[in-house]
């Protein structure tokens, strides 16, 4: 949402309030406020949330305490419109503060769909009930909150403002993100892949294995593994542990956390990501850089043909591996287009939230039965 959120900064008709909460607070998660703060954008609040432990509750607590800590603060700001992306809680908390307090929500990146179980997927759907307009990525997911019952008048498709970043952000030299992430000499003179892998509950006994056996590959390609930190669902700990004894190997390193640019030119600089995080399947076709998402999180979503899904072991991955160094994959990767947009869409998104008529889009009346019958606006 960056380089949406300069563009509402820098429009002297808006005045754009970020409220801050989680993880960017948390020192051990990098207090990435400071970026915010580098950034130069307004914050209303910054509100602390985050329950600093591994338990399926944890993130129940943390939501409990972004609401409890910001409905005040968003009803003395009344703010003409709240804005939110995503699947994770505090978009169900924004959906339920613009409900209850009568402000018009936008809920981006709705529509969107997986097969993993993993609870982000109910809350996004769920945020997308409360919210009252959309602005989604690709038809697909129009398609999707036309059937749970949402009107077609309240859907923007836009493709994903999280692209346009890659075409934005300036250039860095590969040598000062390196030097950032303390990354050994190995780095610099071995191809560059990205491992990203976040926990779900599903996966909480095997997912230390699926790094190693993952992490192995990579290295028997010849590749130096980029060792990014899980986030902070479930299991993180645990993960985190295998992260950091695999980063007294030479051949990877292991970093907490970048900033937007560092991390956007360590994407630029990589031949490969490999794990399952969300960026693989969404920002990496942007850069025709290969995927290989390990295990059931990202299933059945969207994706371009850069992405190959594979199994937590390690001949899955090898062989995963290898299919993507072949000439006929390779060929396919220069010709491939991002199904999720072209990095234009900030600009689509300004211009929507500064033309559309929110007053008549605050209740939802609509009966899901009927709501896209083409006499339902008669």
């Amino acid at each position: 949402m960056s380089r949406l959120y300069k563009l509402l900064h820098a429009d002297p008709d808006v005045e754009l309030q970020l409220l801050v909460s989680g993880a960017h607070l948390s020192p051990a998660h990098g207090y990435t406020v400071s970026s915010i703060h580098d950034d130069g954008l307004n914050i209303l609040a910054e509100i602390e949330t985050l329950i600093s432990a591994d338990s399926l509750s944890s993130r129940l607590k943390t939501a409990s305490n972004l609401l409890s800590g910001s409905i005040d603060v968003v009803k003395k700001f009344a703010p003409d419109v709240i804005i939110y992306a995503g699947d994770r809680e505090d978009v169900l908390i924004g959906g339920m503060l613009g409900g209850f307090l009568g402000i018009p929500t936008v809920h981006f990146f709705g529509g969107d769909h997986s097969t993993d179980g993993h609870i982000d997927n109910p809350i996004r759907h769920a945020t997308s009930k409360l919210s009252s307009v959309h602005f989604v990525s690709v038809i697909e997911h129009k398609k999707r909150l036309i059937s749970l019952g949402e009107a077609e008048q309240r859907i923007f498709v836009i493709g994903s403002v999280a692209l346009d970043k890659f075409i934005q952000e300036p250039v860095l030299d590969l040598s000062t993100v390196l030097k950032k992430m303390e990354a050994s000499n190995h780095a610099y003179t071995a191809p560059l892949a990205i491992f990203i892998f976040h926990p779900i509950s599903e996966e909480i006994e095997v997912a230390g294995e699926y790094i190693k056996k993952s992490v192995q590959a990579l290295i028997d390609h010849g590749f130096h593994v980029c060792l990014g930190a899980p986030n902070t669902d479930p299991g993180n700990f645990r993960l985190n542990q295998v992260l950091e004894q695999l980063s007294l190997k030479s051949e990877v390193t292991f970093y907490r956390n970048l900033s937007r640019s560092e991390f956007i030119n360590l994407f630029r600089n990589s031949k490969i990501i490999v794990g399952n995080s969300s960026a693989g399947l969404l920002e990496a076709a942007s850069l025709k850089l290969p995927t290989i998402n390990v295990g059931v999180r990202q299933r059945g979503r969207l994706c371009g043909s850069n992405v190959i899904f594979a199994d937590g072991n390690y001949e899955s991955v090898f062989s995963a591996i290898q299919t993507t160094l072949n000439d006929d994959f390779q060929i396919k990767l220069r010709t491939m287009k991002n199904p999720y947009g072209e990095g234009n869409s900030s600009d689509i998104a300004m211009q929507l939230l500064k033309s559309i008529d929110f007053s008549g889009l605050v209740k939802k009346t609509e009966d899901p039965l009927s709501a896209n019958r083409k006499d339902c606006y008669a």
